[in-house]
């Protein structure tokens, strides 16, 4: 709808309405795991809106990418609030991970009522090669638009085998990133900031938040102001906490909230704690139950942590900690899903406004240019990932899926030439797969 709007002039402002709905619509089609949905956020909120420039874009996710948790989530909360104060953060922040929370507890209640479902294998194979498509074109427009200097390509490429081939933990990549970051801004400070990595001189598109648009009232960093929104949080989980009916539900918040804050890497990196603990410890539920639930979790929109809602559902329901069964999965899923998230929202809200004072800060912009072309080349190893499990779902040894590989191309043709949206992409790709795979 975006692409008749006048290029050479910034949109208006969305009202908090239009960004509800579009939030709503995001958290949706989230699919992709944190690569895909940065992806879809980056073409959907820098190319196709214009709510956000791409140097102000890539400025927030390299703080939410220094915290653990979910850095998807917590980026569209930064932009949320960003735009619309708190109830913003609030709505972004919650309407990406409230769909795939229902859904998830949907898919837990059918998984111990009726067993495994298959219906959405059929748009799964029909989302994957799109979010292929998407995270090849996000790596396009990142690199071309950030690595404007041979040293961070280097980085970058660095960054890439350091996560592909040498197995190098995602936290150590980015310290290393924002340390070669710091060095290049002592030794070279022009090197930090300017023109494009292709040498080409681009026009300009404006953008409603655009690189020199100053930061709202709202956004201004004051110490105390942070340190009392830490305290309206803590208060709240403590609340919240103080009213659980029983100890497995206490239980249940003091472990997810320790999770929540260990999650760096992504939540394959914490899933090896939550399963010792949630399977050995706690007895919440089994190693197989536990597999399955990552297999529903790659299923559904939004943040992969949200298989943790998963596990507080079958917890809660052997737990029997409400009265019945539904009544007891609901409860405990919920629960998890809110000490899960809580720590995100607190660290956006309390720390955003101190990122947006140092964007003219070279002394901290150079180590977050360093992690800009790390971030880069992380996402290429996922596309990669991606490439590889969608189209050799058997390995290498087996066959291509030449027609994935057709639907990726396909979708990359639409985003590069025809500027398709991810959100009308995924959903055509979504019914093609049930198409093929339901009535082939």
């Amino acid at each position: 709808m975006n692409d008749t709007i006048d290029s050479s002039k910034a949109p208006a402002m969305p009202t908090l309405g239009e960004a509800l709905r579009f939030w709503f619509k995001l958290g949706l089609i989230s699919f992709g795991g944190p690569a895909g949905q940065i992806a879809i956020m980056r073409q959907e909120l820098v190319e196709r809106h214009r709510w956000i420039s791409e140097k102000r874009f890539l400025h927030a996710l390299n703080y939410c990418m220094l915290l653990p948790g979910p850095e998807a989530q917590q980026l569209a909360t930064y932009i949320g609030w960003l735009m619309h104060r708190t109830w913003g953060g609030l709505i972004a922040g919650g309407l990406f991970v409230l769909p795939g929370a229902i859904i998830m507890m949907g898919l837990a209640w059918g998984y111990l009522t009726f067993g495994q479902t298959s219906i959405m294998q059929a748009v799964l194979w029909g989302i994957k090669p799109a979010v292929v498509a998407l995270v090849l074109f996000a790596v396009y427009r990142i690199a071309s638009k950030s690595l404007n200097h041979t040293v961070w390509w280097v980085l970058a490429a660095a960054a890439f085998v350091a996560v592909s081939f040498l197995n190098i933990g995602f936290p150590w990549v980015v310290a290393a990133a924002a340390l070669v970051g710091w060095i290049t801004g002592e030794l070279r400070p022009k090197w930090i900031s300017g023109g494009h990595a292709d040498g080409k001189a681009k026009k300009h598109v404006p953008a409603v938040i655009d690189d020199d648009t100053p930061s709202p009232e709202h956004a201004r960093f004051s110490l105390k102001h942070s340190l009392l929104l830490i305290s309206v949080f803590v208060a709240l989980g403590a609340g919240v906490y103080l009213m659980l009916p029983n100890k497995a539900l206490t239980d249940m918040a003091e472990f997810f909230t320790s999770a929540a804050l260990v999650t760096f890497g992504g939540a394959y990196a914490v899933l090896p704690y939550v399963t010792q603990a949630a399977v050995e410890k706690y007895q919440w539920l089994t190693t197989a139950q536990m597999m399955d639930g990552l297999a529903l979790g790659e299923t559904t929109p939004g943040p992969l942590i949200l298989i943790l809602t998963f596990v507080g559902y079958l917890g809660g329901v052997k737990n029997a900690v409400a009265g019945s069964p539904l009544a007891s999965g609901l409860l405990a899923g919920t629960v998890v899903t809110f000490f899960t998230f809580l720590p995100s929202f607190m660290m956006i809200f309390a720390g955003a406004p101190f990122i947006e004072s140092t964007r003219r800060s070279l002394k901290l912009q150079a180590p977050l240019t360093g992690i800009t072309a790390a971030v880069v080349g992380v996402i290429g190893s996922l596309a990669v990932f991606f490439a590889q499990h969608t189209f050799w779902p058997q390995g290498f040894s087996g066959n291509v899926d030449w027609l994935a590989a057709f639907i990726a191309v396909a979708a990359l043709i639409g985003f590069v030439k025809f500027k398709r949206g991810a959100m009308e992409t995924i959903a055509l790709c979504a019914a093609l797969g049930m198409a093929v795979k339901l009535l082939g």
